[in-house]
């Protein structure tokens, strides 16, 4: 059924959206076992997309569980009204992947590099998060709406030496929290959606697989409790568009007649020299890290502490 390589650079997404559109255009019909449904909101749209068994699994190229693309194309903008809007739909949208009673522990997990922009997306969100679980110790009065929440950001192989899935599991079997929320920069397929497009999913995550440089996963099964995973696509492969823009020019100047293995060739001898694994980021990626991930850290909030009051929170996360 599926007629592309979505492994392939010139295919590659983390976003199940763009996964689906690629095999839908291929194959020219809907993915059995794929369940999607629609929403809008004042300032985008959501797609809710369920895998839902081992066959659409081998199809999407994704692990089965749910999808949750938020589409914002004014978020690439430092605007409080657009900014305030999607981190509502985020909120709403996580609320009903948590179903939390109140008493649990949460720690969010900042995947990425801090020294490199583009990867410094869960760091970011990390500065940002309004820490609680200390104080259910040293000031348990002045906590008792809110629940409870800590933070890491584990660095990068690179940096630290360790692989990041172990200092998260060391910290889990310490903290033994109730779920997990992992913050990841992500790649995408098409260069409209950096910056402005934001999935959630209930299927864990694989740190690195965007840029080639795949590591531990990170999910309910090498963690041994939930996690939900929230990212932002901040590359895009350079081959990408490559493909993007002979496509283009086969289908403005030779009637769509260049050969798509020609293509393919065409883009593996240009990419040779970095072993096909260039990607690109925007020049603006500092505004766009820093848009998501106050968005991002603002829906969290208002996810985990349903029982605070909003201006409390803001006052607290601003």
């Amino acid at each position: 059924m599926n007629n592309i390589d979505l492994s392939s650079e010139q295919y590659y997404t983390d976003l199940a959206l763009e996964a689906r559109d690629l095999v839908r255009g291929a194959t020219g019909q809907e993915i059995a076992g794929v369940i999607e449904d629609k929403q809008t909101f004042p300032y985008g749209s959501i797609t809710i997309i369920k895998i839902e068994d081992e066959a659409a699994e081998k199809v999407m190229g994704k692990p089965r569980g749910t999808y949750i693309t938020i589409e914002a194309p004014e978020l690439k903008y430092k605007s409080p009204e657009v900014q305030l809007s999607v981190a509502e739909a985020l909120s709403e949208q996580l609320s009903n992947l948590l179903h939390l009673k109140g008493q649990e522990t949460a720690l969010i997990v900042g995947l990425g590099n801090w020294q490199a922009t583009p990867d410094a997306l869960g760091p970011s969100v990390v500065k940002y998060t309004l820490v609680t679980r200390h104080l259910f110790k040293h000031m348990p009065d002045a906590v008792q709406s809110y629940l409870s929440v800590c933070a890491i950001a584990p660095g990068v192989l690179g940096i630290t030496g360790i692989e990041t899935a172990e200092i998260i599991r060391g910290v889990v079997e310490k903290v033994k929290p109730n779920v997990i929320i992992a913050i990841d920069a992500l790649a995408a397929a098409n260069i409209n959606r950096l910056g402005t497009t934001i999935q959630i999913s209930n299927t864990g995550i694989a740190p690195g697989s965007g840029v080639n440089n795949r590591r531990v996963e990170i999910n309910f099964h090498t963690m041994g409790v939930p996690v939900i995973a929230i990212g932002v696509p901040t590359v895009v492969n350079a081959a990408v568009i490559g493909r993007a823009v002979l496509e283009t020019y086969a289908n403005k100047f030779s009637g769509g007649r260049q050969h798509p293995v020609y293509i393919q060739e065409t883009i593996s001898d240009v990419l040779e020299p970095f072993q096909g694994s260039l990607v690109v980021t925007p020049r603006e990626i500092d505004d766009l890290i820093e848009n998501a991930s106050r968005t991002i850290n603002r829906g969290i909030t208002m996810a985990l502490h349903p029982r605070v009051p909003r201006e409390e929170l803001e006052a607290l996360i601003s």
